[in-house]
């Protein structure tokens, strides 16, 4: 059964650090193009980053985020630093078809969510 599962959200301070972990099992990551996706309350769900032959960032967190990725864990990771309020969100990782200048298209595989709160 193909399963992603995210862990690492919680409280956080701003100007605070994160990682986030994706955890996939049923399937091998090395092969696929991976993305991190977050849904604020009352906004649509957006493409962070994703990592496929090509790495992505929205622009609202470059240079704070990195994606990266463990290929013997299987596991995908979203480090996040200088964390701002406007960063809480549920943060969700998905494989994707296609990681593009412009964004990360063709999910194919939702996890279930990790939630992150940036609060003082």
């Amino acid at each position: 059964q193909v399963q992603l599962v995210e862990s690492g959200g919680g409280l956080v301070q701003p100007g605070g650090s994160l990682r986030l972990s994706c955890t996939a099992s049923g399937f091998s990551l090395r092969y696929e193009a991976i993305g991190w996706f977050r849904q604020a309350p009352g906004k649509e769900r957006e493409g962070v980053s994703c990592m496929g032959t090509r790495t992505y960032y929205a622009d609202s967190v470059k240079g704070r985020f990195t994606i990266s990725r463990d290929n013997l864990k299987n596991t995908v990771y979203l480090q996040m630093n200088s964390l701002k309020p406007d960063d809480t969100a549920v943060y969700y990782c998905a494989t994707v078809r296609v990681v593009a200048n412009t964004g990360c298209y063709g999910v194919d595989n939702w996890g279930k969510g990790t939630l992150v709160t940036v609060s003082p």
